[in-house]
């Protein structure tokens, strides 16, 4: 269960088309020096208006006492040299691989001048604009729709989108033509979708959930003998939730624990309890206690949007975070970084703060929204974040998504963002078999059709049924082609979308589904107005983003050094047996796969019934698993010898 920013926009709205934006290897010019000048020695600021900022959608002029709040983006003293930078210390074949800067220094070289805050301050001041921060990544301001149109040399209409209205620059924002090099963008002059209210605490646990049976130990040990057939033969019942050492043992850890790794997990929020269900879950479950200080919260000094974000629902994807990289890596340490609310500014920030401070070497993040939603202003300080991690050697992983190719969720093929950055390694999924002894079996690509029992018990309705969820992937409509995907992503991918190479996702892949998926334990809330710890199996990319930085984690190990933005050399090691070759039908070309799964029809317990369906393996929208590189499972998943290739 892949959770997503609440700065969702309505997804039957008109959907932003970006700018192209350059891949990793080549991506240097921040936006403002991207762009052309314009009149009054100016300089445009890329993509700062929305593509819904339409003259059709034109309400007129906002009100000029409208307030407004936005953050101005610092470029820093040398946007071309992160860029490259950040490439050569990520690449296997350059001379300066691995020579990775401090936090200190990385800023030095790279950050923000005192010159230039002042400089763009005074600017925004004299504009008539407040100044309400301050930092190395930006200047954020506050003022009426009048100062900001003087700052940014553009007017602010209001523009119906998706039913609502919802206010924008009627052109690109600018920036005085002597600050140009000093600003990378400006966000916030629109206001889609909404406002965020501040809030000082946080909700209890969310609402309970728990797996019916019968279920399997590990795959195939219970054959559902009694129901149907699928696909011409019984088939088991869903695993009951893999546990650490199946995972381990399927993904080749060996004897690699993550011993002197840090892996960062980011969400919005922060669990309430998860400090005592995570030590708890591992007592359970045969994974090791937790050492004193092993795994460490930071938190916001507030929290905001708590009700339009969900607050209580992300303390399952923090503790599914947690468990998941404890139970691969479990002498990593871990640090919780949580974001105020689940907009994209409170998320850069907790990213920034993993940055500025080198709290981790490794960064887990199952968050994200569709491509369309992106804009361009919020993807170059999502980059930006991302190169200065990747000079100071930490890598980020993200997970791809969690519907597909998007079309049954958004009505339009596309994939998920931030995975989409050059910047990132994008996490895909797959349906996992671990038999007995825990043995790797085969994995499939993540994607799950489900067909209902029949009432008499006879049949599956519909079979092989509708589709559920499956990996998200496929080929990016706005981010180039990056260098390390060249010569092993096939051109019918790469050039989906037309003439130009582009960006696919994702790059590696690990169990992702629900119906494999792995036993996380959390305390949560009962009907009965009870609040206790439970166990119940999950999965989405959620899972297989955290199991990915677990892994990195026992690769890190052994090499005895930080291993930072990871692409290029994952791709390196593509089409060696180093990977787990993915494919949707592991067994033979027309064998298909299913599992029985049971529910509780409350999702708690049996008083309101049972539900039993049948559900495929390996059908994912019109994403397909294949032989080599696909846009399900990437390059594959980690096999044997994987980790222990990373040693020096």
């Amino acid at each position: 269960m892949r959770s997503t920013r609440t700065r969702r926009r309505t997804l039957g709205a008109i959907a932003a088309t970006l700018p192209l934006l350059t891949g990793a290897f080549a991506l240097a010019v921040p936006s403002a020096q991207a762009a052309g000048p314009v009149p009054g020695g100016r300089v445009a600021l890329e993509g700062t208006q929305p593509a819904w900022a339409t003259a059709a959608a034109d309400q007129g002029a906002a009100a000029s006492s409208a307030k407004v709040n936005a953050r101005v983006y610092l470029a820093g003293r040398d946007a071309k040299g992160l860029s490259a930078y950040a490439a050569a210390v990520s690449d296997p074949h350059s001379a300066t691989y691995g020579n990775f800067l401090s936090p200190a220094q990385a800023q030095q070289r790279f950050g923000a001048t005192a010159d230039q805050i002042g400089a763009v301050t005074r600017w925004l001041q004299q504009a008539g604009l407040s100044v309400t921060g301050s930092n190395q990544h930006y200047i954020s301001v506050s003022g009426d729709a009048s100062a900001a149109e003087k700052a940014f040399a553009t007017q602010l209409h209001d523009y119906r989108k998706g039913g609502k209205t919802y206010r924008a620059p009627s052109k690109a924002a600018s920036a005085p033509g002597d600050l140009a090099a000093a600003v990378l963008t400006v966000t916030g002059l629109d206001n889609a979708p909404h406002t965020s209210t501040h809030q000082d605490t946080l909700p209890g646990p969310g609402a309970g959930f728990r797996n019916a049976g019968p279920s399997s130990t590990y795959f195939g040990s219970n054959v559902a003998k009694t129901l149907p057939d699928a696909y011409g033969t019984k088939i088991p019942y869903a695993v009951k939730g893999y546990t650490g050492q199946q995972l381990r043992a399927a993904y080749g850890a060996g004897g690699y624990t993550g011993q002197g790794v840090t892996v960062a997990i980011t969400d919005a929020y922060a669990s309430p309890t998860i400090a005592q269900d995570a030590q708890k879950y591992a007592g359970r479950n045969g994974d090791k206690p937790y050492k004193a200080r092993q795994l460490r919260q930071v938190v916001p000094a507030e929290y905001t949007a708590t009700e339009e974000c969900d607050a209580s629902g992300w303390y399952g994807e923090e503790t599914l975070d947690v468990e998941a990289v404890h139970a691969v890596a479990p002498d990593a340490n871990l640090v919780y970084v949580a974001g105020a609310s689940c907009n994209d500014p409170d998320l850069l920030d907790a990213l920034n703060k993993v940055v500025d401070s080198r709290l981790a070497d490794i960064v887990s993040n199952s968050w994200g929204d569709v491509e369309a939603n992106e804009t361009p202003d919020i993807a170059a300080a999502y980059d930006q974040t991302f190169k200065f991690g990747a000079i100071e050697g930490i890598g980020f992983y993200f997970s791809s998504g969690d519907n597909g190719d998007e079309v049954a969720n958004t009505g339009k093929k596309q994939v998920d963002t931030p995975a989409n950055s050059a910047w990132v390694t994008a996490v895909g999924g797959t349906s996992l078999a671990v038999g007995k002894g825990n043995t790797y079996q085969f994995e499939t690509g993540w994607g799950t059709l489900k067909a209902p029992l029949s009432a008499d018990g006879a049949s599956w309705t519909g079979f092989p049924g509708g589709y559920t969820s499956g990996a998200g992937g496929g080929t990016s409509a706005t981010v180039a082609q990056p260098g390390y995907q060249r010569g092993v992503v096939p051109d019918a991918l790469a050039k989906a979308n037309g003439a130009t190479r582009m960006r696919t996702v994702p790059d590696i892949a690990a169990i992702a589904d629900p119906n494999t998926g792995f036993l996380v334990g959390q305390t949560q809330s009962w009907p009965d107005g009870s609040v206790s710890y439970d166990e119940y199996r999950i999965g989405g990319t959620s899972l297989a983003a955290p199991v990915i930085a677990a892994v990195q984690a026992l690769a890190q190990q052994a090499r005895h050094r930080p291993i930072g933005f990871a692409n290029p050399a994952i791709y390196s090691r593509y089409g060696t047996p180093l990977y787990h070759d993915v494919t949707d039908h592991p067994l033979g070309k027309n064998r298909d796969l299913a599992v029985a799964r049971v529910d509780f029809a409350n999702s708690v317990d049996a008083s309101a019934g049972l539900v039993t369906s049948a559900r495929s393996l390996g059908k994912d929208s019109s994403l397909a698993a294949v032989s080599g590189y696909d846009v399900v499972t990437g390059v594959g998943s980690p096999g044997a010898g994987y980790v222990s290739s990373y040693r020096r």
